[in-house]
């Protein structure tokens, strides 16, 4: 690489509300994304204000279990900061600054891409911090970095089994089964976000990713062979992909086992793992008798996670703009066209 570029890097998330005012316009924003509710416009948006109306208490309350708001623009900026020590002492002689960028709630994408913009940077690295690609996050981002005309990126798309990503969630797995004694019955519930099962169908790689992630990270926990993927957070009446979390947590309290909860698709702490994970799963294992709920914590600052998504960028920066898949190959196989890959051959 040459030095003395300005390399700006965009951490993509989600947001989330800042208080409870901001609550019922975060889930019109997440609701009214055509990534989230593919409908005609006219019909999304009427749902999106139905579905924000009718779920806006409820989330308001959850929201004030963690002080009115989301932590996650918090955490993310706290990631951004890491990143950029990170990428400081990496030996490159760019400048680096690292921005953050959300989906549905301040700073946007958009707002993100105009920051970008008034630093005039020289090379701009687009990172997700989804680091199993789906059409309804990563690529909703993406979407979202276009229609604001951000300037033209490297894009590394997903990093399912990127090995410092997976070393960070084995440490904390296995950080956490120590933690509790080392119990010799203990089953490892990889929790997913879920999506519904028509999104897969229509070739969203999602659901292969976080397989091909719980693969890799069951490798580096020979000691804890019990193990199971199932996904949370379902709303609506549509079909989603399973098991649920909750039917996960309910055989294994059959099973007469000990439970190690790992968010596997999550890498901050937020409403799905301090109030869904820690609470109401807590709650439910409580009353099904299991003999131990232990969650092992999302990577936040994992030395190995940081460390992970340098090397990421760094990779990103070798050749030219555009999409950067892992290792520089297409991971996902042919039959997923909702792969970024399959868009970027249609184009060539």
């Amino acid at each position: 690489m040459s030095g003395g570029r300005k390399i700006a890097v965009v951490l993509l998330n989600l947001g989330g509300p800042d208080g409870p005012d901001d609550v019922r316009p975060f889930l019109f924003n997440l609701f009214n994304d055509p990534a989230i509710i593919a409908a005609p416009t006219p019909i999304r948006w009427a749902l999106a204000m139905l579905i924000s109306a009718t779920r806006a208490s409820a989330a308001r309350n959850n929201y004030a279990k963690m002080g009115g708001g989301s932590p996650l623009l918090a955490e993310t900026e706290r990631q951004a900061a890491a990143l950029k020590t990170a990428l400081d002492v990496s030996g490159a002689d760019d400048v680096f600054r690292v921005f953050v960028g959300m989906s549905y709630w301040s700073p946007f994408v958009a707002d993100a891409a105009r920051a970008v913009k008034d630093w005039g940077a020289d090379e701009v690295v687009l990172l997700p911090l989804y680091p199993q690609f789906s059409t309804s996050t990563t690529g909703s981002s993406l979407a979202a970095w276009r229609a604001a005309k951000g300037p033209k990126a490297r894009v590394p798309c997903c990093y399912p089994t990127q090995d410092l990503f997976v070393a960070a969630h084995a440490r904390r797995v296995r950080e956490t089964w120590e933690a509790a004694g080392r119990p010799a019955n203990a089953r490892v519930l990889f929790s997913a976000h879920g999506l519904p099962q028509r999104t897969i169908d229509r070739g969203d790689p999602y659901q292969w990713q976080i397989e091909r992630t719980v693969e890799s990270v069951g490798r580096l926990l020979p000691e804890l062979p019990d193990r199971e993927i199932c996904y949370q957070s379902r709303v609506g009446p549509l079909k989603w992909i399973g098991p649920s979390t909750q039917d996960a947590i309910a055989r294994a309290a059959q099973d007469g086992k000990s439970v190690i909860l790992t968010p596997i698709a999550f890498v901050s702490e937020h409403i799905e793992t301090l109030v869904e994970l820690d609470e109401e799963y807590a709650e439910l294992a409580a009353e099904l008798g299991v003999s131990g709920f232990h969650r092992a914590p999302a990577l936040g600052l994992a030395a190995e996670f940081i460390d992970g998504l340098a090397e990421t960028v760094l990779a990103a920066l070798d050749g030219g703009s555009g999409l950067k898949p892992p290792r520089g190959a297409r991971l996902c196989p042919a039959s997923f066209g909702g792969c970024p890959c399959a868009g970027e051959e249609r184009r060539r």
